[in-house]
């Protein structure tokens, strides 16, 4: 089942993969594990996500949305210098993010993505993408990048949700 919310701003579908939530809730109950998320690209859909998920309490301890260096540096602890050299995007500021909001709210898993859901020719940005990291007890198991040939914003987000519970999922199944 998908819900769909249609977003009139904008004209467009947002759609969230219901039945992909809720498998990942079930799993991580079954294994009374959680999770939280830190995100930036992804503009809090992904707190989104979880929380529509069956029994979300029981497994989503929350998240942050950090959107630029200064919250990243002081709520998720990344290195300032590094985040300004590359934007805030980079498979290590990912790395951290997944990491530090483990400890933050105490969860097994954390869930981090950040990355472009605009083209910034300004900033030599010409193609969408987003780093992912999942960590588990603060220790990263996964990260990578994911391409988005979505379009721009609103379906780019939507596109690297998916993915990144895509990745979640598999992970879940290879550390069960």
């Amino acid at each position: 089942m998908k819900i769909i919310t249609k977003l009139t701003a904008v004209n467009k579908t947002m759609v969230l993969n219901k039945n992909l939530i809720d498998s990942i809730g079930e799993e991580l109950l079954k294994r009374n594990e959680s999770i939280a998320v830190a995100e930036s690209v992804t503009g809090g859909l992904l707190q989104v996500a979880f929380s529509i998920a069956e029994n979300a309490s029981q497994f989503f301890q929350g998240g942050i949305t950090a959107y630029n260096v200064g919250q990243k540096y002081r709520h998720l602890l990344i290195d300032p210098l590094h985040a300004l050299a590359c934007d805030s995007v980079s498979v290590k500021i990912a790395q951290n993010m997944s990491k530090q909001v483990c400890c933050m709210f105490t969860s097994t898993f954390g869930l981090a993505s950040t990355g472009y859901a605009s083209l910034v020719p300004e900033k030599n940005i010409h193609e969408l993408f987003t780093y992912y990291a999942i960590a588990k007890e603060s220790r990263v198991i996964d990260s990578g990048i994911i391409y988005s040939r979505e379009g721009e914003g609103l379906e780019t987000q939507l596109f690297y949700v998916d993915q990144v519970l895509n990745k979640l999922k598999l992970i879940l199944k290879k550390t069960s």
